[in-house]
C-alpha cells in the first residue's frame, strides 16, 4: 500500500493535491501500522520479525519525508515533473532562483524534520533547461 501511494501520488508526474493527499495517507497508514503491529519471537535468538517491522517503520518515515520534500519543491526539475510548473508547451519549468541548492533533512525525534540547504555553485557547467523537442 505504501508503495502504491508513493508511485501514484509522488511519482514522475506529481501535483500539490496528490502530494498533500499522499502525506495524509502515509500518516494514516503509519498510525494503523503502529496500532496493529505485533512482533513475535523471543530475546534469545535473531528476530527477523523485529528486523522486518523496523524496516517497515523506516519506509513509512522515509516516504513521508520524500513526499514532504517533493511538496515544498515548487518547480519541475530533472525527472520529476510538477504539473503546476510547466510551460505553455507542457515542458518542465524550473525555478533556479529559489531551488538552486541541495537539500538535506535532519531527523528531530518527536518533531518535524528540519530542512537544511546548501547553495550550488556552477563553475564549468552552466544551468540550462532540458528540452525534449
Amino acid at each position: 500500500e505504501l508503495g502504491l501511494i508513493c508511485w501514484n501520488q509522488c511519482g514522475m508526474s506529481r501535483n500539490r493535491a496528490d502530494l498533500e493527499a499522499a502525506v495524509s495517507s502515509i500518516r494514516s497508514l503509519r498510525d494503523a501500522f503502529w496500532q496493529d503491529v505485533r512482533v513475535l519471537g523471543d530475546a534469545r535468538s535473531l528476530n527477523q520479525n523485529l528486523e522486518h517491522a523496523g524496516r517497515v517503520a523506516d519506509f513509512m518515515e522515509f516516504s513521508e519525508l520524500m513526499v514532504s520534500d517533493a511538496l515544498q519543491r515548487e518547480e519541475s526539475c530533472g525527472g520529476h515533473f510538477r504539473e503546476e510548473h510547466q510551460t505553455d508547451e507542457n515542458e518542465a519549468q524550473r525555478n533556479d532562483e529559489d531551488f538552486c541548492h541541495v537539500t538535506a533533512w535532519e531527523h528531530c525525534e518527536g518533531a518535524p524534520a528540519k530542512r537544511h540547504t546548501e547553495e550550488l555553485a556552477f563553475e564549468s557547467v552552466h544551468l540550462s533547461t532540458r528540452s525534449y523537442k
